[in-house]
């Protein structure tokens, strides 16, 4: 499992590339990371919820209730990505491509 310090500065990036896709609830954000990781990262909910409260405060995504069908009708909380959270994505894409570049040439595989 990777360590939750080496992924922190990434976690925005990682919600926000799973709200492209349409919006969502926590639980299934959460079940998505680890499901994509397989496993090798498990985001904590406290983490969560405190990237979706710092996004929605920043403009990146924008919460709104919904009755689930699949719970009974209980009401959830979705997120969607707006368009701020699209161009920050991008932003975080580019970094993240530098990072990969820069920190590969200190990897030395034996």
């Amino acid at each position: 499992m990777i360590s939750s310090d080496v992924i922190r500065g990434y976690n925005d990036t990682i919600i926000l590339c799973l709200l492209l896709a349409g919006p969502s609830y926590g639980y299934e954000i959460s079940r998505r990371i680890r499901n994509t990781s397989e496993e090798k990262y498990i985001i904590k909910e406290t983490t969560l919820y405190s990237a979706f409260t710092r996004m929605e405060k920043n403009g990146f995504i924008e919460s709104f209730y919904k009755e689930d069908e699949e719970s009974g009708g209980k009401r959830r909380t979705y997120y969607r990505i707006t368009d701020a959270g699209r161009a920050y994505y991008r932003e975080k894409c580019e970094e993240w491509n530098l990072t990969q570049d820069v920190i590969g040439r200190f990897i030395q595989e034996s």
